[in-house]
């Protein structure tokens, strides 16, 4: 997965520079609940409904809601700060 990519998908409104994959990742392992990462790097590796249905074992509607819970997380400006390097 790459995690540059889905971030610049997600974040409204980015200043900086993002830093490399590895400390993305990290970051986002710290500051998502293991849910909200596992179904936000589901989707993002393009895993359909149903298998993220599988991995989490959740209904659609909750695991839709936790989706959007994680993208509105990225968008956080304490959390936006520990994802990039700022010019």
């Amino acid at each position: 997965m790459n995690f540059t990519e889905s971030l610049l998908n997600h974040i409204d409104k980015l200043v900086g520079t993002l830093k490399p994959e590895d400390e993305l990742q990290e970051v986002l392992k710290k500051k998502f609940t293991k849910k909200e990462y596992k179904i936000f790097v589901a989707f993002e590796e393009g895993k359909s409904l149903e298998e993220v249905k599988e991995i989490v074992r959740n209904d659609e509607e909750r695991i839709e809601e936790v989706y959007k819970a994680a993208c509105k997380k990225i968008n956080q400006e304490k959390i936006k700060k520990e994802l990039v390097f700022f010019n």
